[in-house]
């Protein structure tokens, strides 16, 4: 027995977009700075911007530990090269975007066993992870200099 479907869904679909008047002005930012995020997706994307930082660094940071672990000249190479103020400069930034990455993915890993999931816990641990991460910066920057 087949069902014949009410008549205002086929009127619906024979009738084309401009006889239905749809709205299509819908307003569009593209902006993005303009936009009001909240903490709590500041916080996520700039986890993953730090593990594509971390990610990309991968390669430099592994010639510069393979020239320290071939001979005594390679790691006073590396060391040379290691104390000069640019190169310090991008320790820190990669020290501080892997304890970012590492204090956020905690997060992460908390809220996935069920820990933080509702908006004001999500929002207050969005603020420890950036308030945390602050403190471990000046700490990285202290020990490397």
């Amino acid at each position: 027995m087949s069902r014949k479907p009410p008549a205002n869904i086929l009127s619906l679909a024979s009738q084309t977009a401009a006889q239905r008047k749809v709205k299509t002005a819908r307003p569009v930012n593209l902006n993005l700075f303009s936009i009001k995020w909240p903490v709590t997706a500041l916080v996520s994307i700039t986890h993953r911007i730090s593990g594509v930082l971390l990610f990309l660094a991968m390669p430099l940071l592994l010639y510069v530990f393979e020239m320290s672990l071939s001979s005594e000249a390679g790691f006073r190479q590396a060391g040379a090269m290691l104390a000069s103020p640019m190169p310090r400069l991008l320790c820190w930034l990669l020290a501080v975007a892997l304890l970012y990455h590492l204090i956020a993915g905690c997060r992460h890993l908390l809220m996935d066993i069920g820990f933080g999931e509702t908006w004001r816990a999500g929002k207050a641990g969005a603020r420890a992870v950036i308030v945390l991460s602050a403190l471990t910066a000046v700490l990285a920057g202290i020990w490397l200099w």
